[in-house]
């Protein structure tokens, strides 16, 4: 029991640093050397854990997977399409999209890997196609798109306008946050503007 939580626990260093790397520099520009020195291992022993690089992305990934549907959950909002869910997304009020997305803001800039994947993936959008379209996914087309569905579910007038302007506020105040001194003043700027948008 204790050699498997010490390697779940070494899986973790390794992806937390792999990310920080990634962040940092760019996915293409880190190699595997990269990893394990910043971490104080050999090659050998990173390879233990995972197989190449590409084995500790998957691993990213899947954990930003699983813990999108754990915000979601928490917050009570769909975790699926409108298509898959349409009672639930006409049963989502405005007072749960607006907590959802003051929790997102958050979860974006305040929890360390969510803001490291968040900022691996602007500096990588177009260099890789792949990285571009999970930008889309996690940063730009996705929420805007899944917003707009759930306005559109509850019959908000001029939905898309309406889901622009209140995701609009938050992608930029993701930067804005990322380069303030006084990152509490951000946040509060942030809920002011969804509690406004979303009334």
């Amino acid at each position: 029991m204790k050699g498997a939580a010490r390697t779940n626990g070494t899986k973790e260093r390794i992806l937390l640093t792999a990310l920080r790397l990634f962040a940092q520099n760019g996915y293409e520009a880190v190699s595997t050397s990269d990893i394990a020195g910043a971490l104080g291992f050999t090659k050998g022993a990173l390879y233990k854990h995972y197989r190449n690089k590409r084995a500790i992305f998957d691993s990213i990934l899947r954990r930003m997977e699983q813990r999108d549907t754990e915000q979601a959950n928490e917050q009570e909002v769909p975790v699926g399409t409108a298509a898959e869910m349409p009672n639930a997304y006409r049963e989502t009020s405005l007072r749960q999209i607006t907590a959802f997305s003051k929790a997102m803001f958050r979860y974006w800039t305040q929890d360390d890997f969510a803001a490291q994947f968040r900022k691996m993936l602007t500096l990588e959008q177009f260099r890789n196609q792949e990285m571009g379209q999970l930008y889309q996914q996690y940063l730009a087309s996705g929420p805007l798109g899944y917003l707009t569905d759930l306005f559109i579910s509850l019959d908000i007038p001029q939905a898309k306008e309406k889901a622009a302007e209140a995701y609009g506020a938050m992608f930029l105040l993701y930067s804005v946050y990322d380069a303030a001194e006084d990152k509490t003043a951000v946040l509060s700027l942030a809920d002011g503007c969804l509690e406004r948008i979303c009334q």
